[in-house]
């Protein structure tokens, strides 16, 4: 079974959440939009979940995370595939993200070989937003994070 492990990076103005998402890369999803951001995350076999979260967070944005980590409830998306996420408070510039980047056959079976970043922009987006922009399966993430910030602030 096929397993990736992310995190849900948020920030808070004044009451106003936004959470941080990424859109991958590559010519399958270059003109995708709506269902096809995620979390920062990334597939692992035998590695502790939240340090290949961690890993992945580094590896797709660039960029060092750490703080109170939170867990988050595991979903399974359409293909099968199960992800682990954390939620952490944090802030990044979105525009800066720096992606590991693949190498695919493109167009399929023409021998030619191109490179791609791995995520090719990342945003961030009110949780209205953010649940039209995510992987369906994924928008339970954002749903559990504003129903955990929710009964913080009560």
């Amino acid at each position: 079974m096929r397993k990736s492990a992310g995190i849900l990076m948020y920030r808070i103005s004044n009451t106003f959440i936004e959470v941080l998402l990424v859109h991958p890369g590559g010519p399958f999803w270059t003109n995708k939009d709506a269902g096809a951001w995620s979390i920062v995350k990334g597939e692992f076999t035998d590695e502790d979940p939240l340090a290949a979260a961690i890993r992945e967070f580094k590896e797709e944005t660039g960029t060092n995370i750490s703080g109170n980590f939170t867990e988050l409830k595991p979903v399974k998306q359409k293909a099968g595939k199960i992800v682990y996420a954390w939620a952490v408070e944090g802030n990044m510039d979105a525009s800066t993200i720096q992606s590991n980047t693949f190498k695919i056959q493109w167009p399929p079976k023409s021998g030619q070989w191109k490179t791609y970043a791995e995520v090719d922009k990342a945003g961030w987006f009110s949780i209205e937003v953010a649940k039209e922009k995510i992987n369906p399966a994924q928008a339970a993430f954002v749903d559990e994070l504003a129903q955990k910030l929710a009964m913080q602030k009560s």
